[in-house]
């Protein structure tokens, strides 16, 4: 049994519109369309069924749903609990099952983000000054961290006293740690480098390169005393970059007598310092006494000049308040080179300018009245 097919019966074209009907469509041209439109159909039904066998609901495929041009889909069609976990949506509601709904339980982070710590501020303590306590924030990894120079919790005293002392023994290679010295070899044992003892300050070994014992430190002041930085800069002009270097002048550093809270003290082996500058940097000590001769005396003659500078200011401030007050008392009175007793006008006869050789400043005076002025020069 066949069933034609429903057609839309063609528009009458009027007389007057002035267009030529359309010709009916040929059995062949039907044929074809009604082949084409079995296809698509044939190619829907699989990939339906390729969908339905991988356990997908159709329902957000718009490809599954027969809807006319202009028709909206349904709720459910947009809405579907197989939403993806990596959408960002706070309105799934998978959670409503544990105790009421909470959408920012569900928020996944970015994945930028993934690494962070959730506060509960209700809980936590406030203590009016902006920070956390220990017990408001334990995965501070600094808040939790032991200190090294307070006691545990689990050392009394007594015990944590005696590990500070074996600790700073340890540190100075003293009492129980200090270097075991072999009866069998003693071509490889150090000794001091002044009277051939065994008894050599370790530290010094490593730190400066110097195996020297106590008792010759004491005796040779003059050549194993430290040195502080700042006396190394003023006495052998050393720069900061040589100090500085390790390989050049090794440095021993010890807390600032001064306060705790300032820099550390570098301090260094007198005769290091000696044979580095006199040796490598100066040549020898007379030229390094040349060297710091010369230094002070362009020190003082930067302040000299500097003292004169201020005091030829001072001296034109002072004669121009002198000049002032002078004409405020006399009403107006008389000029510069008046005589004093204003019944007769002297006129200076200046004579030749020479220089003083204190302040290096050109004088001239007058013939008649001695009377000197300072000369400037711009």
């Amino acid at each position: 049994m066949t069933t034609e097919r429903p057609a839309t019966p063609p528009r009458v074209a009027s007389a007057h519109s002035g267009i030529i009907p359309r010709s009916p469509l040929t059995p062949e041209q039907i044929k074809k369309i009604e082949i084409n439109r079995l296809k698509a159909k044939a190619l829907r039904d699989q990939r339906e069924a390729k969908t339905r066998k991988q356990g997908v609901s159709t329902l957000n495929n718009p490809l599954a749903q027969n809807l006319a041009a202009g028709q909206k889909r349904a709720h459910s069609a947009v809405s579907s609990s197989t939403t993806p976990a990596t959408l960002r949506d706070g309105r799934r509601s998978e959670v409503q099952k544990a105790g009421g709904f909470r959408p920012l339980d569900d928020i996944q982070p970015a994945r930028n983000f993934t690494k962070f710590v959730e506060y509960d501020f209700s809980k936590m303590t406030d203590t009016k000054g902006g920070f956390m306590t220990v017990e408001d924030d334990p995965h501070n990894k600094a808040l939790h961290a032991p200190n090294a120079d307070e006691k545990p919790a689990h050392m009394t005293l007594k015990e944590w006293e005696r590990h500070q002392l074996l600790k700073n023994l340890r540190e100075q290679n003293a009492g129980p740690f200090e270097r075991g010295l072999s009866v069998l070899k003693k071509e490889e044992n150090t000794v001091c480098r002044e009277c051939g003892s065994w008894e050599v300050d370790w530290k010094w070994n490593e730190i400066f390169g110097c195996a020297v014992c106590n008792a010759c430190k004491d005796k040779l002041p003059d050549k194993y005393s430290l040195l502080t930085k700042t006396e190394a800069k003023e006495d052998y002009l050393l720069t900061d970059p040589e100090l500085k270097d390790e390989e050049l002048l090794p440095h021993l550093e010890r807390p600032n007598p001064h306060k705790s809270t300032w820099n550390n003290m570098m301090l260094y082996l007198r005769y290091q310092v000696e044979e580095y500058a006199f040796a490598k940097k100066w040549g020898s000590a007379k030229a390094l006494d040349e060297a710091f001769e010369k230094r002070e005396s362009e020190k003082k003659k930067r302040k000299q000049d500097k003292f004169k500078s201020k005091l030829q200011e001072l001296k034109k401030k002072t004669r121009v308040e002198a000049y002032r007050r002078s004409r405020q008392a006399g009403g107006g009175g008389g000029e510069f080179g008046d005589d004093i007793d204003r019944d007769r006008k002297h006129t200076h006869v200046w004579g030749r300018t020479t220089q003083n050789p204190d302040t290096g400043i050109g004088v001239k005076g007058c013939v008649e009245c001695g009377m000197e002025i300072e000369e400037l020069e711009f």
